[in-house]
């Protein structure tokens, strides 16, 4: 079964740091761009993050840029979101998505639809 796995989300206070983790099962991420979107209750999905399937481009919306940085260890077959100085606003659940590029492509984008496999999510709350 081809699957994301969403993991690391819990309840932190402000100031404080989460690590997510997505990893895929039954596939191998090495030709697929990976983004990090979220979603809070009431409001629509927003993007967080995204990596090229090269590995060397990504992307932060700019609500989290300078806080929150998205790697990947192909060699785990997982990619990572580390989430620094969390704020409230940042509570949501956070989702990440797989995209199948042709090529080590070096670019990532924010369009949802661009992306055909999607975890179930993890929830993160950030509340003192």
């Amino acid at each position: 079964q081809l699957q994301l796995v969403e993991s690391g989300g819990g309840l932190v206070q402000p100031g404080g740091s989460l690590r997510l983790s997505c990893a895929a099962s039954g596939f191998t991420l090495d030709y697929y761009a990976i983004g990090w979107f979220r979603q809070a209750p009431g409001k629509e999905r927003e993007e967080v993050s995204c990596i090229s399937s090269s590995g060397d481009s990504t992307s932060y919306a700019n609500s989290v840029k300078g806080r929150f940085t998205i790697s990947r260890d192909n060699a785990k077959n997982t990619v990572y979101l580390q989430m620094n100085s969390l704020k409230p606003e940042d509570t949501s659940i956070y989702y990440c998505a797989a995209e199948r590029t042709l090529y080590r492509r070096r670019y990532c984008t924010f369009t949802s639809n661009a992306y055909n496999k999607w975890g179930q999510g993890t929830q993160v709350t950030v509340s003192s």
